[in-house]
C-alpha cells in the first residue's frame, strides 16, 4: 500500500495521487533530487539519480516547484540498499535522508551537493572528497547520535517527527539506529503527552530531560576533546558525532598554524573548545557566544588559562565593535545560517592571516565565501567531513587566507 500524503505537511494536493513513472535527476542541497514532470520541477525524497520511481505529491503549494516522496520504484539504482530503520521511508520519520543509500554512495553525493553550493554560490570549483569519521561503534552509519531529542505523541509515545510536519512517527522497539547506544531509552514506556525528551549520551555518562527543566540525571554534562574535559549543559550545543570535536580541532589547527603570542578571535564560540585549542597553542584570544549559560561553562572550562582568554557573551554581530581591531586569526563557527556579511566585513577588516570557516550548511558556507572573496580572502582548503550518516548534512571546514591585500585596504572595504 502506497503511503499517502502527510495531512500535516503544506500541500492541497489529495491524498494518494500518485504521478509516474518520472525520471530523477541530480541530488540537490537537502537531501532530496531534481525531477521533472509536464514542465515542473519537483525535488524527490526517498529517491537516486538515475532511478524511475512512482512519486506521490507531499507539498504543492510553490508556483515554482512541488516536493514529492518516491513510493515505487521502477528501475532502481545499484547504490539504493535496504533501509536499515522500520520507519524510515516515505510518509514515515523525517530524521535520516539517506537510509536507502549505500554509505559510500552518500558521500558522493554530499560531495556533489557541496561542489554545487560553491561553484554556483561562490564561484569555487572543488572537486573534493567527503571524508569518513567513524568510531570503532559507528562504521556502519549507525549508533553515532550523542544527542537526541524525541517528542511525546498523544499515546505518551516517544517519537521522531516527520519530513517538514509536525506529526510524530513513534520510535521502533529497538530505538533510534542511529542513536548511540549509549543514550537512555526511552521505548517501553509512558511519557507525558506533548512534553520533549532529550537523551545525550556524555564521556561522563548518560543523561535525559524531560521538557528541559524536569530532568533526570544531571543537567551538566563533561565531554573530552582536544586533550582537556568540557562542561556543557546536556541540552545545549556538543557536536552530536563522537569522534566530531576532535576532528575539527585538528582541521582547524592544521589550517591555521597558530603561534604563541598570536591574537586571535573564536566567534560563536559554544563552551570555549576553539578558544581553548587556540590559547592552549599561546595564543592571546578574544571569545563570543550569544548563549550566557554556554559563557559561563566556558569560563569554567578554561580557568586555567583564564589570563589568555576574554569572553563576552552576546550576538557577534554586535559584540564585535568591542574587539581588537588587528588580529592574526579567527575561527568561526556560526548557526546553520552562517555567519552573514556584516559578520564577514568585520572579520576580514581586522586583517587577519587566517580565517578557518567551520560550516554546518554548505549553502550558508558559500554565501560567506563569495563575500569574503570580495573583501579579499580566499580559500586556501575546504575540507568536508561525513559527521552525520545517514542524513544529508555535511560539515565543511575553510581554510581561508588573504589574497595579498594590504590591512589598511582591507579597513576600507569594511568601512565602505
Amino acid at each position: 500500500m502506497r503511503p499517502k500524503c502527510d495531512p500535516d505537511a503544506n500541500s492541497s494536493a489529495g491524498d494518494d495521487v500518485v504521478i509516474g513513472p518520472v525520471d530523477v535527476g541530480p541530488i540537490a542541497h537537502g537531501g532530496h533530487c531534481v525531477a521533472r514532470h509536464d514542465g515542473r520541477v519537483i525535488f524527490v525524497r526517498h529517491a537516486l539519480p538515475g532511478e524511475q520511481v512512482m512519486i506521490t505529491i507531499t507539498d504543492d503549494t510553490h508556483d515554482r516547484f512541488w516536493r514529492a516522496d518516491a513510493v515505487e520504484v521502477i528501475e532502481p539504482s545499484p547504490e539504493r540498499v535496504p533501509r536499515r530503520c522500520p520507519v524510515s521511508g516515505p510518509g514515515l520519520c523525517g530524521g535520516c535522508d539517506f537510509q536507502h543509500v549505500d554509505l559510500a554512495a552518500q558521500r558522493r553525493l554530499k560531495a556533489a551537493v557541496v561542489a554545487e553550493q560553491l561553484e554556483r554560490l561562490a564561484g569555487i570549483p572543488w572537486a573534493g572528497e567527503v571524508q569518513a569519521v567513524s568510531t570503532h561503534d559507528t562504521r556502519e552509519g549507525l549508533g553515532w547520535r550523542t544527542r537526541m531529542r524525541y517528542q511525546v505523541d498523544d499515546h505518551g509515545r516517544a517519537g521522531l517527527r516527520a519530513h517538514r510536519s509536525h506529526r510524530i512517527v513513534p520510535l521502533p522497539d529497538g530505538g533510534c539506529p542511529i542513536a548511540d547506544p549509549r543514550t537512555p531509552a526511552v521505548t517501553g514506556q509512558s511519557w507525558p503527552s506533548g512534553s520533549e525528551l532529550v537523551a545525550v549520551a556524555a564521556a561522563s555518562g548518560s543523561a535525559l530531560l524531560l521538557d528541559g527543566d524536569r530532568r533526570v540525571g544531571d543537567r551538566v554534562v563533561s565531554e573530552q576533546a582536544a586533550g582537556r574535559v568540557w562542561s556543557v549543559t546536556a541540552d545545549g550545543f556538543w557536536q552530536v558525532h563522537p569522534a566530531a570535536a576532535d576532528t575539527l580541532v585538528r582541521a582547524v589547527l592544521d589550517g591555521l598554524q597558530p603561534t604563541p603570542g598570536e591574537r586571535a578571535l573564536d566567534l560563536y564560540c559554544g563552551v570555549g573548545l576553539f578558544a581553548g585549542v587556540l590559547a592552549d597553542s599561546g595564543c592571546r584570544v578574544w571569545a563570543v557566544e550569544g548563549s550566557r549559560p554556554a559563557v559561563q561553562l566556558a569560563r569554567r572550562n578554561l580557568a586555567d588559562v583564564a589570563e589568555r582568554v576574554s569572553f563576552a557573551a552576546g550576538r557577534v554581530e554586535r559584540s564585535l565593535a568591542g574587539l581588537p581591531g588587528e588580529v592574526d586569526l579567527v575561527v568561526l563557527d556560526p548557526p546553520r545560517s552562517g555567519a552573514g556579511a556584516a559578520v564577514m566585513r568585520a572579520v576580514a577588516g581586522r586583517g587577519p592571516r587566517g580565517i578557518a570557516y567551520v560550516a554546518c550548511d554548505p549553502a550558508a558556507l558559500a554565501r560567506d565565501l563569495a563575500t569574503a572573496a570580495q573583501l579579499g580572502y580566499r580559500p586556501a582548503s575546504i575540507t568536508a567531513y561525513d559527521l552525520f550518516p545517514m542524513t544529508a548534512h555535511i560539515e565543511c571546514v575553510a581554510i581561508l587566507q588573504p589574497t595579498g591585500e594590504t590591512r589598511a585596504q582591507s579597513n576600507r572595504v569594511n568601512q565602505d
